[in-house]
Order: structure tokens, then C-alpha cells, then sequence
């Protein structure tokens, strides 16, 4: 989300967020913090109790009998680990035992479509596997379901598939049905959904196709999910206070265990972490473990360059990208000028056009900077009563609507995006913006009007929004971050009845339907064609889903987006290629364990792998460019010449007689060889292995050099991106 505490540019961007940092009380004298210890995998020991050990460990650096009684959370079915209220000291104590990967402080992470399918080519026509398909479950972690939406009501759905192994603990008043088959919480009082966002992504990934839905009158059409016979478990780990550690962890360990196909985790950190800190790289590594791929969204921190939070390679990270349907609204001045705004305006002023009022002339007891701003509790009830206040920023229309204001106009930073409002109001660029202060300074009697929003066709699209976190990895640069792009903006799916519509407590609407922004929104949109493409090849591995949808993306030639492949990845995604790549990259727990050992030490691998997994020693380590990944990056000294050699091995997922040529799109700056560039396949699931040497001269620091190698055999494309930074 947006750093330096911003909710996500206004409230109506905060339905999307929640910042609030949990709140610990010691529960003895001491001064304690609840924190993650991280043990691993589980022993393949049948008479192991991981709850007796993990109590074992916490007596020795406790030294009380009463050591259960700091151990907050036990995590034994997926892995092994546990939270506990800790001092330091204890702390300190448990992070230099050798059983231990690694303890961490729990951190309150953040919540991060009736057109975007079609814009897609996923249309209801398309071809689906639907008895596969029904049998396809997609966990989803987040805050929680709406059990009664339409968007999951079970007519003509039968029993959960047998191979379920969940349970439905959605606390009272909440009842699980032949769509939603599962549900669990690790927040509040049970996992309906008081937030909307977990509503919201359920809905997009695998919500039924309901009709005539809109968000008043707005971006009216059919709602669905990429795949709407699939069956949905929801694992409640956010409420209105934001998404503890340990709920996250909690939510992976249960989803992995409970036997879920895809994971979707619409969550993310402010900055990204070490893979053996990070709680959501922790359960997706042993979700891929059990052959589930994990999705995330990369984070709403944007346009900041190294601004993606999820950096794991065994992750899919999503980036959000517009539809050819963009919602605006229209401003007009009182001198007969038109600016087109954005925002999600379902309201019509009754009447042609009203008094125009700059938020610092319209308050008695804030000083300048903050009227200008219209902060909370700036703006004079008397002062704005009939009037559209002009705020320099986005949050304003909030205060705006508090004070009794008839509408109110705002300064935002991204005017590529609409959000609900609670009152007439509309968003414009910084430009635009200074256009109507200039309007207003000019005459004594200052007048608009701001009209109802409206969906406009937008034929630039796809463009990666402004808001969606960009790379470089900063854990691991030599992984591209993030790996897609996806619908994510003006994106209309189920919303709870029981969340607010907007951040002001004046505002009273409750809707079944609503429009949101994010790359929460887009996350959801992947994990669907995640699932799609499992449907048609169940046996496939997390990583062959994962390469399919990057190596058949449509490239984005989007120079707005820069730096290129630090925005979009691979790509914008392309449902309908992904289920028949080609070739795959294909990636095991073997080879990530390999490229764990390029970051970690030994030790700490073993316990992450729960086996005597050894790591090469001194010049044999392995770099991380190394991992057979669909994409290839590396990092050079900006002064110097370079010769850099990746090693990648393709398997034959296409036509079992198939020769695939490569080609190389890129810049004169860069010379890229491949060896060989002619592969010939003779079976399906047929591997075959290349070299990509790519030799530069010297790249300015700060700057990169990208390219293209397509292998293609005259029906499939198989595409990777080549990113050389210094």
C-alpha cells in the first residue's frame, strides 16, 4: 500500500487497506511482543507432536512451568512453528537455537467484474472443463465471505469433492453451502465479512455469473468469476484493524492442510522482507510443497521503484493494469469548461451549478496547510452548507461530506483511478486541478457542477495503474517482481452488506455490488485463470501454472508504465494462450531448495526442507539467476563490460513431434546469443536445456537494458523478458 502512512490515497482507497497496527498487551509484567518463531517443515515422524515440541522449546528460554501460557498460536498441520508473547531477551535466546529458522516480530499486514473477463477473452462462451472445474477449490485468505451473496449461492452445485478435507467453523449466523464449502477465522467473532474485500476477491476469482448487477446504475452487466463452478474456502485472517502475522500463517497452514488447489492472498507488507521473515512467503513455500500455487497481490505502493513487497520466486505476484472500461465523471465550470474527472459518483446534483469554495476559505480553526487539505475536523459546517469545496487532496471528500458540504472537488495523485465517494466529488490530476483554482481566483462568484460518473471505452488499455508496486526485488533482484499484470482498476464484483461503502460515518449505503481498485482486485483475476488452467491439465506443478501464464502474456508496449518489466512482468495475461503454452519452466522443491542456498546458510535450509538437504560449497553455490525461472534478470556493475550466462531447461507441454527456433527481440546495447537456438522434440514431457549469454558494454547506474527470447514452433509463442540492471 502506500507508504508514509497514507491509507491508500483516501478513505475510499482504505476500503482496500488496513493500517492500523495491532495492538499487544503484556499479559504479565514483563514487557512482551508477540513474535513468529519459525521451525520449518513438519518431521515425517508419525509420533511427533509438534504442539509438545514447540511448548518444549518456548520452556527453555521461558524457564516457567506456565510457558503455555505465552504460546499464542501453533501451526502443525503444514509446518512447524508457533506465536508467542516473547521478551527480548527470550527472543534472543530463541533466534540462536538450532532448531529454529528464524523469529520475527508480528506485523499488521494490508488488504492490498462484469467487463475485465470479456476484456480478458475468458467470455462465458469460452471453453471450460466443468465437471474439473467443480471439483477445483480455490482458498482464499482475507477478510472473510459473505455467505448470503448471490455471487455464491449453490443451486446446481453438488457435494464438496471428496478429496475436501475442511470444515466449515464460520462461527455464528454463518453456514457454509455447496459453493463456499469451507470456512475458518483467526479474527473477530467469526468469517463473515464486516471489511467487503474478502467478498470482493472471492467473487472475482470464482463467484457465480449473476445478471443485471451494477454499482448504481454504474458499469452495469453480468458479474463472474474466472471460474464460476469452482467451489470457494474462505480463511479469515483481516478485520477492520489490518492482518496479523500470525492469522496469515494460521490461514496458510489450515488452506494447505484442508486440501485447497490454488491459494489467493490479496495481503501485503509495506516493504518486502527476508523470505525467512516474511509469513506469506513461508506458507507459500509449503503450499508449493503440496503442489499449490500460491497468488499475491504486489502491493499498492506504486509508481516507487522497489516498492513490490512479494519477492518469492514460488510465488505468482500480480501487478494491476486497466480494462478497455474506465469509469470518470465531468466537472463543469461555471465559465462553460468542461474537466473530466475520476471517481465513482453515483450521485446527480439537482441543479445546473453551485458556489465553489477553496477549503482554506472555509474554515475558522485549522492553519492553511491543513484547510487547504480539508483534514479532518478543518471544515466549517456554516462555511460549506450548499457548496462544492475544492480540497489539494484526495482524502478530503471524506471531511468534506462529514461538514454537510453539497460536493466537493480534490487534488490526487492518481487520477488513473475512480473510488467510491460518499458525496458528488471527482478526482483530477494536479493540472487539471490548477485549472479550476485558477477558475476560482477569477471571479468573485466562483459556480460549478459535477455530474454523475459514467463508463467511457478506454482503447489505451491495458496500462499498469499508478498505484501498483514496481521492482526492482529488493530481496533478490535477480528475480523479476512482479511476474503479471491483470485487470485491477474500476473492477465491479460482490461486496458485504455489512461493510461500509466509503470511510465517511455519514454515509449510510450498504450495496451486494461495488467498485474497487488494487491490485487486490487483480490478484484474484490470475488466481481464477490460475484455476482455469488446472482444470485442464490437473497435474500440472504450481511452477508449469505459473510459467504458462508468463511465457504466453501479451506483451505490454506501455510507455507509461516505466521501467518496463519493474511494472508489468511477463505481462498482461492471457487466459485463453495459458492453457496451451507450448513449453513450460518447470521448477521443484529441489530447485528452490538450491535457490535458498544461495541466500541462506545450510542449516537453515535443512529445516526449511525437513530433509538433509546439503548446499554446494565456496565457487559451486549456485546464483539465483540460476533457478530455472520463466523470466531472466541479473545485475551488473554499471562501469565494466559483462558477460552474463543463464542456464534454463523447457519441457514439452505442446505437440509431441515439435521444433521450436529462438528469437531475440532487443536493443542495440546489449549482443544475446543462444545455444542452441533450434529445439527439437520428439514426446511430450520431453526436456530439453539452452544457455542465454547476453554481453553489454557498461549500463548507467540506475538504468536497465530488457529484451525478448520467443521460442516458437509456429503455433505457440513461448516468451521470456531479459532484464539486465546496474
Amino acid at each position: 500500500m502506500a507508504k508514509h502512512g497514507a491509507l491508500l490515497f483516501s478513505y475510499a482507497f482504505s476500503i482496500l487497506v488496513f493500517a492500523t497496527s495491532l495492538s499487544c498487551k503484556a499479559i504479565d509484567s514483563e514487557d512482551r511482543k508477540t513474535y513468529i518463531v519459525y521451525l520449518g517443515s513438519l518431521p515425517h515422524d508419525e509420533v511427533f507432536s509438534p504442539l509438545s515440541n514447540q511448548i518444549g522449546i518456548l520452556e527453555r528460554v521461558v524457564q516457567k512451568t506456565s510457558a503455555a501460557n505465552f504460546l499464542l498460536t501453533s501451526y502443525k498441520r503444514s509446518f512447524n512453528g508457533f506465536a508467542a508473547k516473547l521478551t527480548e531477551q527470550e527472543r534472543e535466546r530463541l533466534a540462536g537455537m538450532k532448531e529454529v529458522v528464524s523469529v520475527f516480530p508480528s506485523r499488521t499486514f494490508q488488504l492490498q467484474t462484469t467487463r475485465s473477463w470479456d476484456f480478458l477473452g475468458l467470455n462465458q462462451t469460452a471453453k471450460r472443463n466443468a465437471t474439473v472445474e467443480s471439483n477445483t477449490i480455490i482458498g482464499v485468505i482475507d477478510s472473510g465471505i459473505s455467505p448470503d451473496s448471490e455471487s455464491f449461492n449453490d443451486e446446481g452445485f453438488g457435494p464438496a469433492p471428496k478429496k475436501w478435507k475442511g470444515v466449515c467453523k464460520g462461527g455464528q449466523n454463518f453456514t457454509c453451502n455447496n459453493k463456499i464449502i469451507g470456512a475458518r477465522y483467526y479474527t473477530d467473532a467469526g468469517a463473515s465479512d464486516a471489511v467487503g474485500h474478502g467478498t470482493h476477491t472471492a467473487s472475482t476469482a470464482a463467484g457465480n455469473s449473476v445478471k443485471d448487477v451494477s454499482f448504481y446504475g454504474l458499469a452495469q452487466g453480468t458479474a463472474r468469476g474466472g471460474v464460476p463452478s469452482a467451489r470457494i474456502a474462505a480463511y479469515k485472517a483481516c478485520s477492520v484493524s489490518g492482518c496479523p502475522t500470525e492469522a496469515i500463517l494460521q490461514g496458510f497452514d489450515d488452506a494447505i492442510a484442508d486440501g485447497v488447489d490454488i491459494i489467493t492472498i490479496s495481503i501485503g507488507a509495506e516493504s518486502s522482507a527476508p523470505f525467512q521473515q516474511d509469513p506469506i512467503a513461508i506458507g507459500a513455500f509449503h503450499a508449493t510443497e503440496k503442489g499449490i500455487l500460491t497468488l499475491q497481490s504486489a502491493g499498492n505502493s506504486g509508481p516507487e521503484a522497489g516498492s513490490v513487497s512479494s519477492v518469492a520466486p514460488w510465488i505468482l505476484t500480480v501487478a494491476a493494469s486497466s480494462t478497455d472500461r474506465r469509469i470518470i465523471d465531468k466537472i463543469v465550470l461555471g465559465n462553460g469548461k468542461t474537466i473530466v474527472g475520476s471517481s465513482v459518483n453515483s450521485f446527480e446534483l439537482n441543479g445546473t451549478s453551485f458556489p465553489l469554495v477553496y477549503g482554506k476559505d472555509a474554515s475558522s480553526q485549522c492553519v492553511d496547510s491543513d484547510a487547504r487539505q480539508c483534514v479532518a475536523g478543518c471544515l466549517d459546517a456554516d462555511l460549506v452548507k450548499g457548496k462544492i469545496v475544492l480540497c489539494d487532496q484526495a482524502g478530503g471528500n471524506t471531511e468534506a461530506h462529514q461538514a454537510g458540504a453539497l460536493g466537493s472537488i480534490l487534488n490526487t495523485s492518481k487520477p488513473d483511478v475512480a473510488f467510491v465517494v460518499p458525496l458528488p466529488a471527482s478526482g483530477l490530476g494536479s493540472q487539471d486541478y490548477d485549472v479550476v483554482k485558477s477558475y476560482l481566483k477569477s471571479t468573485k462568484r466562483p459556480r460549478a457542477n459535477i455530474l454523475k460518473s459514467e463508463a467511457i471505452k478506454d482503447d489505451g488499455a491495458p496500462v499498469v495503474a499508478s498505484f501498483s508496486s514496481r521492482g526492482p526485488n529488493q530481496i533478490v533482484p535477480e528475480i523479476i517482481k512482479p511476474d503479471i499484470s491483470a485487470p485491477g482498476i474500476d473492477i465491479l464484483a460482490a461486496y458485504s452488506t455489512l461493510a461500509p461503502v466509503t470511510g465517511s460515518t455519514e454515509d449510510e449505503r450498504r450495496v451486494k455490488y461495488s467498485i474497487l481498485s488494487g491490485t487486490s482486485m487483480s490478484c484474484p483475476h490470475v488466481a481464477g485463470v490460475a484455476a482455469y488452467i488446472k482444470t485442464f491439465h490437473p497435474e500440472w506443478s504450481p511452477a508449469a501454472i505459473k510459467s504458462s501464464i508468463m511465457t504466453t502474456a501479451w506483451p505490454v508496449n506501455d510507455t507509461k508504465t516505466s521501467p518496463a518489466e519493474f511494472a508489468y512482468g511477463s505481462g498482461h495475461i492471457n487466459p485463453l494462450k495459458a492453457i496451451n503454452p507450448g513449453l513450460v519452466f518447470e521448477a521443484s522443491k529441489e530447485d528452490y531448495i538450491e535457490f535458498l542456498c544461495s541466500v541462506l546458510d545450510e542449516e537453515s535450509v535443512r529445516l526449511i526442507s525437513g530433509d538433509s538437504s546439503s548446499c554446494p560449497a565456496g565457487s559451486a553455490k549456485v546464483s539465483p539467476k540460476d533457478l530455472n525461472y520463466p523470466s531472466l534478470a541479473a545485475n551488473v556493475n554499471s562501469s565494466t563490460s559483462f558477460t552474463i550466462n543463464f542456464h534454463r531447461t523447457v519441457k514439452n507441454v505442446g505437440l509431441p513431434n515439435s521444433t521450436y527456433k529462438a528469437n531475440i527481440l532487443s536493443s542495440s546495447e546489449v549482443d544475446i546469443k543462444v545455444v542452441p537456438d533450434v529445439l527439437s522434440f520428439k514426446s511430450l514431457n520431453e526436456e530439453k536445456t539452452f544457455d542465454v549469454t547476453v554481453v553489454g558494454r557498461g549500463i548507467p547506474e540506475g538504468s536497465h537494458v530488457s529484451a525478448s527470447l520467443v521460442w516458437t514452433d509456429g503455433t505457440h509463442s513461448v516468451r521470456s523478458p531479459i532484464l539486465v540492471a546496474a
